[in-house]
């Protein structure tokens, strides 16, 4: 039986990635939520329902999550932390428990070495009101609820046409500095095919054999 798919954040490029791997294997029909419809490129009409919608708004929101049996949260907001309680705040009222949501490296000081330094430097770490301390907020709001999240920290992203990665604990040291996003998509991917062995869990993702002091392209 297929399922509703929600994605959040749908033209973002690693969204674009999943839902590429997502049309090409099985049968899920997706709902593509997105403050900027113009800009989606829809492949199949059978499968994919683009939605014009704002995470913050709880009255577009909330008629999307109420039908969706799996969620998965591609967004980028100064107000993330917001955007978390209001999606965690629907998913429990209508129950739909699989949520697949993407961090950021770097939000629980994981990151060793230099490029530790560096990514903290980079990110703004410390600072509670910092693209890692805003990032490290929502995370908390994730974790803190009944769902079934799967939260996915990548490396530094790059746009190479490759499937290449490692995934790391939380609680473990991150390894390398880099990851693509078509990575990352088929990752997200993967999740939402088979949300159970990831559920409750949180991944450091990189590409593996790119240790250094900062990303290769810095």
């Amino acid at each position: 039986m297929a399922r509703e798919v929600l994605i959040l954040g749908a033209t973002g490029k690693i969204a674009g990635y999943a839902i590429d791997a997502l049309l090409a294997n099985g049968n899920d029909e997706l709902l593509l939520f997105t403050r900027h419809p113009q800009n989606m490129n829809v492949i199949d009409k059978n499968r994919e329902t683009v939605i014009k919608g704002d995470v913050l708004n709880i009255g577009d929101l909330e008629p999307t999550i109420e039908r969706a049996d799996v969620v998965y949260a591609n967004l980028r907001n100064p107000e993330i932390t917001q955007q978390a309680k209001n999606i965690v705040s629907l998913m429990e009222k209508y129950a739909v428990k699989p949520l697949v949501w993407i961090s950021s490296i770097g939000i629980y000081d994981e990151v060793p070495g230099k490029f530790g330094e560096w990514n903290n430097e980079m990110l703004g770490g410390g600072q509670k009101d910092s693209y890692l301390g805003t990032y490290r907020s929502a995370a908390d709001v994730i974790e803190n609820s009944t769902l079934d999240y799967t939260i996915i920290r990548p490396a530094w992203l790059t746009d190479k046409d490759e499937v290449d990665y490692e995934t790391t604990a939380k609680g473990e040291a991150f390894k390398g500095t880099e990851v693509s996003r078509k990575s990352i998509g088929n990752f997200v991917a993967k999740i939402i095919d088979d949300p159970a062995p990831y559920a409750r869990k949180n991944f450091g993702v990189n590409k593996p054999n790119t240790d250094g002091d900062k990303p290769a392209w810095y």
